[in-house]
């Protein structure tokens, strides 16, 4: 198990393998389909409008040396205001493919949390940009939502709504696997083509 405190330096990342089990600590954000469209549209592609220049200032300091979380808590609020997460499972993370690795790359983001890994163009900006993408489990919501010390902050809950919206959450021991790291090496990759060969074995069996 490496223990990792966020933010997390470009050399501690490099040390981290395929398969390599990590414990986070300390603060992540988490980003959806809207949230990802958002930064997009907003800081990686041309000039910021004016009315999201204050969120980016938040957003920046966030996500340099940072990590994204995909999923979309369940949460509730108490009569105080204050929010609490109840379920925090892991989203499918390939529907971020077209927009992850310039995310990365703009922002220096270290790793990337989801589930189902991702495809070329992400693992390409790992490497370049000296990241990784961390598996968390899927079904495990709620023990997930035990690590989430703490809700930070949240922006754009009125425009995206309570799932897509970017929640910045404290976390103390939030594990994760290694499946996609810094030196182009990628669990799913090698698992899809390993399936594959396979299959064809199988095919070539039947069909004599």
């Amino acid at each position: 198990m490496t223990r990792i405190n966020l933010p997390v330096s470009r050399e501690v990342i490099a040390g981290l393998k395929v398969g390599d089990l990590v414990s986070l600590t300390g603060i992540l954000v988490t980003a959806r389909d809207a949230a990802h469209k958002y930064l997009i549209e907003n800081y990686v592609d041309g000039p910021t409008p004016a009315a999201e220049k204050a969120l980016g200032e938040k957003l920046y300091p966030l996500l340099s040396d940072g990590v994204i979380y995909h999923c979309g808590p369940v949460v509730n609020q108490d009569d105080s205001g204050k929010w609490h997460i109840v379920a925090a499972g892991p989203t499918t993370s390939i529907r971020e493919e077209p927009y992850q690795g310039p995310i990365i790359e703009h922002f220096g983001i270290r790793a990337v949390i989801g589930k189902g890994g991702m495809a070329d163009k992400t693992l390409a900006a790992c490497q370049k940009s000296g990241a990784v993408y961390l598996h968390a489990v899927g079904g495990a919501a709620s023990l997930l939502a035990a690590s989430i010390k703490e809700v930070v902050d949240v922006f754009k809950i009125d425009e995206f709504g309570l799932p897509e919206a970017f929640w910045v959450l404290r976390v103390e021991d939030f594990q994760a696997v290694v499946t996609m790291d810094s030196h182009g090496e990628s669990l799913h990759k090698d698992i899809a083509a390993r399936s594959t060969s396979i299959l064809d074995g199988l095919i070539k069996e039947i069909t004599g």
